[in-house]
């Protein structure tokens, strides 16, 4: 961390900018779709880049706080709203607090499955569990929208289903408030507002945006699958974490995450959660520094005998796909 300053800063500044210029540059094009179905096509491929740089390297990191240090009012885990559905509040207060500091604990980090799917034996079979591979492709499919239900612990605020080991400090007007109203802004904002800009092309931009944001949930909930629930990745109970050292802590974040190996571009996309042992290690690094650790931790991996999850992407994936599968049947 001696070494994050002013080189961080430029990068993610310079990140933003390209983002702000594909999005424009793909919003624009989308209109144009009426010269050349392949402008639109390329206008379609610059939004949801666009969305997936918004989402995945700026809005995920920034939100983490990873650039607090910077004392920019815009580059802030406080003020940061990303182009997504799910409200950035309730993202931090699930994602940064719950998942980060219980990871993989049944029980404590709701995260692990999201409720929907059965990926391990700590979770008692169920019918509906058979056809759990159809539910994971509407999630991916949905998963703007799944986040930011699951984030808001929905099935509590709508349904009332409450656990007694839960602390519940929001109230569930503000929950129901915060859900709709962001939902809301997107919807307006991607299928209302560009389109009747687009005047007699509404139908171009609407598909477009439409497209354009399937785009960008399948790649995003394809990565943070790829993340946390491969083959190897570790589960805990409550009973083993109590009295957890900083060590113990450390050892279960190794554990309970996995890398996919690629190129820097491709590390770029996936808001270097390619690197998620890092990021759950050292989550408030800025994440391009993962790549400059992960050699070092590896080593430190190898001189304690503990396994370091990675491989290529579709190693990583294939390995998703089966632990689904596996855990559909009792």
């Amino acid at each position: 961390m001696a070494k994050v300053g002013e080189q961080d800063a430029n990068y993610i500044r310079r990140v933003i900018v390209m983002q702000r210029i594909l999005e424009w540059s793909g919003r624009i094009l989308l209109v144009l779709g009426f010269v050349s179905p392949w402008l639109w096509l390329v206008g379609v491929l610059a939004l949801a880049t666009a969305k997936i740089l918004d989402n995945m390297e700026i809005g995920h990191n920034v939100m983490h706080g990873q650039y607090d240090w910077m004392n920019d009012k815009h580059i802030n885990s406080k003020a940061y709203e990303w182009d997504i559905a799910c409200d950035g509040k309730s993202w931090n207060r699930v994602h940064n607090f719950e998942h980060h500091t219980y990871t993989n604990i049944i029980g404590k980090d709701r995260d692990f499955g999201y409720g929907l799917l059965r990926l391990s034996n700590d979770f008692r079979w169920r019918v509906k569990n058979l056809w759990q591979f159809f539910t994971y492709l509407n999630l991916s499919v949905l998963f703007q929208w799944g986040v930011s239900y699951h984030e808001l612990a929905a099935e509590r605020v709508f349904f009332g289903k409450k656990k007694d080991n839960r602390d519940y400090k929001v109230p569930h007007s503000e929950l129901k408030t915060r859900f709709f109203s962001k939902g809301a802004r997107q919807l307006i904002k991607d299928y209302l507002i560009f389109p009747l800009l687009a005047g007699p092309f509404f139908l171009w931009v609407l598909i477009g945006n439409l497209i354009a944001n399937l785009l960008r949930n399948l790649w995003t909930s394809t990565i943070i699958f790829c993340g946390h629930f491969t083959g190897d990745v570790k589960t805990f109970s409550e009973k083993e974490c109590e009295n957890e050292t900083k060590g113990q802590w450390y050892y279960r974040q190794a554990l309970g995450s996995s890398n996919i190996k690629g190129s820097n571009w491709f590390h770029v996309l996936t808001g270097h959660l390619s690197f998620q042992i890092e990021h759950h290690l050292f989550p408030d690094m800025p994440a391009k520094r993962y790549r400059e650790i992960a050699p070092k931790v590896q080593q430190v991996f190898l001189e304690h005998g503990i396994q370091y999850n990675t491989g290529s992407f579709l190693k990583q994936y294939s390995s998703v796909v089966k632990r689904i599968l596996r855990y559909s049947l009792p």
